[in-house]
């Protein structure tokens, strides 16, 4: 049992004497001059018992076993809050675990996985993938990450749209360059593609079939070939970072299925879908929307929202316990709509959490980089982690909170110094791991956990260290509940500057055998904790810089 857990325990117990129903409100203090945990509970109860606060602070603290393994002491605060120190046995018991768990700490087991379903990047195949896709992808794939560490069988999935407007205006970009490289073509319209990946993609086509298709107006080898071949490059570019997508779903699939006409029928059924001005609308004013949408253009082409609507319905149909959708700001005023279509249709939308993230802005010596996919002056996400790496590369895009606009300093991205909070982690576990071999060399023995050993460790920098670490756990759980992975990177950092506390002021390998043991577990602990956190994000976790 842990000290948090105890605490609990305790005040579940103080209600349960006065036959009172109440969720105990335990917060981890910040200032550890006011213990490792503070509860509110007597203001909380106030009202009830019709006494002031600081009366029954007194009555519980009375009540709360003090002195053993698990609270070293109980203080009041203020009006009534309760401060609660850790017993320092409790953190050595806490401290093993980590030994005992290895790589395993922090994972949490489930004998029947939840089953969550993770769609992010989803970026039509009309070029590259840029730095806004790449925060994006991270933050996707560490999403996926962090849920399996808490247990689920997760499925990554990109979801496209090879059809439509965007596609036709890519293969007429194709076909411009392939007629510039016969010498035919006119001037290229400045509303087009017009990155150098259309250059060598019309290239290829020329060098495949020479001027046979001079005279064709058939679009469709000039789209075809762009999509091949920029799709090969989107699924390079996620390599690259890591990982790989375990599904690519085709938009077109909905509509040969039918699941796009069965989508309107059923709001068509209910009332919510109208005729007007040779348009079809989704009667979202009578579900709370100041105004309706068109989902079917007067050309007859639905418009995003109706085949979103059916995809929805194909992924609540798919019988995931959790599906994660993450999208840029500019979803922020869509998504509604196709949750509330599901809603009306009574499908069950409480399984489906919406993420949006602000976008990434890049900059270079002050000066902010524009980026546009058809005027072609955008920094790819190839070149970004060519330039920087791929540790630094998925560090900085979850290096603020997906809530907050990001500005990407290249300046300080390949800096190879602690300035640069990678290198700042990356150096502590390369740190812990020389002074780690430095001890077999001398054959000290840095696996010794027993009780008697961990004891030593007593002073304020090692106390702190240990409370960092056991903390783990718990950031992994709330990580997995809020789906945000700027927590653990925050963590993560504050647990490294702990430890170059720590080792400012505590020298591991000392004269005295005992200490010098305890402590060599101690940054061992560090050391796992660090590299368990690093895999999460998919940072490398070097022995040595």
């Amino acid at each position: 049992m842990t000290t948090e857990e105890y605490i609990r325990q305790q005040l579940d117990n103080f209600l349960a004497q006065k036959k009172i129903d109440l969720p105990v409100i335990l917060q981890r203090s910040k200032d550890p001059q006011f213990g490792d945990f503070a509860s509110n509970l007597a203001m909380q109860l106030a009202g009830q018992l019709k006494k002031k606060p600081r009366e029954i602070a007194e009555e519980i603290v009375l009540f709360v076993e003090t002195g053993n393994k698990y609270i070293a002491k109980a203080e009041i605060a203020g009006p009534g809050f309760i401060n609660f120190f850790s017993a320092t046995e409790n953190l050595h018991d806490r401290l093993k675990e980590i030994f005992d768990q290895g790589s395993d700490y922090g994972s949490i087991k489930q004998n029947n996985p939840q089953k969550a379903q993770i769609e992010f990047v989803s970026a039509n195949p009309t070029g590259p993938l840029t730095i806004g896709h790449g925060r994006q992808a991270v933050l996707g794939d560490t999403i996926a990450n962090i849920l399996e560490t808490a247990g689920y069988s997760v499925s990554r999935e990109y979801y496209f749209n090879d059809a439509g407007r965007q596609m036709r205006i890519l293969g007429q970009s194709v076909r411009y360059r392939y007629l510039e490289l016969l010498k035919l073509s006119s001037e290229f319209p400045e509303d087009h593609y017009q990155g150098e990946y259309i250059k060598e993609i019309a290239a290829d086509i020329y060098r495949k079939h020479g001027d046979t298709l001079k005279n064709s107006d058939d679009l469709q080898l000039f789209t075809d070939a762009a999509e091949k071949a920029i799709f090969n490059d989107i699924k390079s570019t996620i390599k690259n970072l890591g990982f790989e997508f375990d599904v690519f779903f085709n938009e077109k699939s909905l509509y040969d299925s039918g699941k796009i006409d069965q989508t309107l029928k059923s709001l068509r059924d209910k009332k919510l879908a109208y005729d007007k001005d040779g348009a079809t609308w989704f009667k979202t004013s009578d579900l709370g929307f100041e105004q309706d949408r068109v989902i079917v253009k007067s050309s007859g082409e639905p418009t995003y929202r109706l085949p979103d609507m059916a995809y929805h319905i194909d992924k609540v149909k798919r019988g995931y316990d959790l599906i994660v959708d993450i999208f840029g700001a500019d979803h922020i005023d869509t998504y509604p709509d196709v949750l509330a279509a599901l809603k009306a249709l009574d499908y069950d939308t409480s399984k489906i959490k919406v993420l949006i993230h602000q976008f990434v802005t890049l900059t270079e010596h002050g000066q902010k980089i524009k980026m546009s996919t058809r005027k072609a002056n955008f920094v790819t996400l190839d070149e970004l982690i060519q330039d920087v790496g791929v540790d630094v590369t998925r560090y900085f895009f979850m290096m603020r909170g997906m809530n907050s606009h990001l500005n990407f300093d290249l300046a300080l991205a390949k800096t190879q110094s602690d300035e640069n909070p990678v290198f700042y982690i990356q150096y502590a576990h390369a740190r812990i791991c020389s002074i780690l071999a430095l001890a077999e060399t001398k054959k000290i023995d840095s696996a010794n956990h027993t009780t008697e050993i961990l004891g030593k460790l007593s002073q304020p920098e090692e106390i702190d260290l240990i409370k960092e670490l056991i903390h783990y756990p718990e950031i992994i759980k709330i990580c997995a509940d809020v789906l945000e992975p700027f927590r653990l990177v925050n963590y993560l950092y504050n647990l490294a500057t702990t430890f170059h506390k720590f080792y400012t002021v505590c020298r591991v390998i000392t004269d005295e055998k005992e200490v010098t043991m305890a402590r060599l577990a101690l940054i061992d602990a560090t050391r796992i904790i660090i590299a368990n956190a690093l895999k999460i994000l998919r940072i490398s976790a070097p022995n040595r810089m």
